[in-house]
């Protein structure tokens, strides 16, 4: 079965997140103007999301996946008993970590501006709250990337290419939950 999920804002917004971070945090130095070109770049893309989270329609809306710490509960228990249910929009444990997700990049959006302020340039505070949200948002990457792929290869739903093209195939003896 083939659902149609992810909008085209929704993807954009995924994927330039991901080269921007990945760039921001891996490749360009960080006193360079690039990096600052990324952040600001980055905090765009975080206002978009945000915008588009309560204005975009179906599975984009935050309100499609609130936080929800019973759902997460019981989708760490389905993993934990093999029990295979597919979620057409994001899994609760899925939406939990874009949350944290979201509000780290905003931590380090907003302490990596205020290093560039005249108040708060060589206050070693910041500088350690960005590094450690930088090193949070790296951990939460990774294990973002690990669950996708272990719930990809658990439920049988290929979900980096549904954040692609769009779409979710489902197997056909699925048991989809929304």
């Amino acid at each position: 079965m083939r659902f149609k999920i992810w909008d085209p804002i929704v993807r954009v917004f995924h994927w330039s997140l991901v080269s921007a971070f990945a760039a921001n945090a891996l490749f360009v130095p960080t006193a360079s103007a690039l990096h600052l070109v990324l952040g600001y770049l980055i905090v765009g893309l975080v206002g978009l999301r945000l915008i588009w989270g309560f204005a975009g329609r179906g599975y984009a809306r935050f309100a499609s996946f609130p936080p929800d710490l019973r759902a997460a509960t019981e989708q760490a228990a389905d993993i934990a008993s093999g029990r295979r249910r597919v979620h057409l929009g994001h899994t609760p444990l899925g939406a939990l970590m874009i949350y944290n997700i979201l509000l780290t990049v905003a931590v380090i959006a907003l302490s990596g501006w205020m290093m560039t302020t005249l108040t708060f340039w060589g206050v070693r505070w910041v500088k350690d709250l960005h590094e450690m949200a930088v090193t949070w948002a790296e951990m939460s990457v990774l294990l973002h990337v690990a669950a996708v792929l272990w719930e990809s290869r658990r439920t049988g739903v290929n979900l980096p290419k549904a954040m692609v093209t769009g779409y979710k195939e489902v197997p056909e003896a699925a048991r989809i939950v929304e």
